[in-house]
């Protein structure tokens, strides 16, 4: 498995997310902009709506951003145990310990992109090949560990 090259997906997903976020940040500026009424009551709730948004928009954006500042710091140096950057086979699928992602598909695989904050993750954390953890009443084995 090469890490690096799921690396470099996370990160291009990452930077797309990023500009998607900021370009809806931007068209709903420029709406916010365009809703000059003299209604009145309705003009301000359509206003404060907008202004919602872009607080949402603009959390996620942050969010992402956040993302992308803790995958600088990962490398794709082999790991021994489970950690930041390490790429995880369990008898229940294969896990990248980055940030949560979702699943992406490389060479056929499935590979689910796990912040190392999420319950899966802190099971396992620390452990090695071979060794098991129980997460939700299920017991998993490690099998391998890039």
């Amino acid at each position: 498995m090469d890490k690096q090259q799921i690396l470099d997906t996370i990160k291009i997903k990452t930077a797309d997310k990023i500009h998607t976020f900021e370009k809806l940040i931007a068209e709903t500026r420029a709406s916010n902009n365009d809703t000059k009424s003299s209604m009145g009551d309705k003009y301000e709730t359509g206003r404060e709506m907008l202004q919602q948004e872009i607080n949402n928009l603009t959390r996620q954006l942050n969010e992402t951003l956040n993302q992308q500042a803790l995958l600088q710091k990962i490398t794709s140096e082999p790991s021994l145990k489970v950690q930041n950057g390490a790429l995880v086979k369990t008898d229940k699928g294969l896990f990248y310990v980055s940030v949560s992602l979702g699943e992406i598909i490389l060479d056929n695989q499935k590979i689910m992109t796990v912040s190392i904050e999420s319950p899966l993750i802190k099971a396992m954390l620390g452990k090695q090949e071979k060794e098991t953890f129980i997460i939700n009443n299920i017991q998993q084995v490690i099998e391998k560990i890039w």
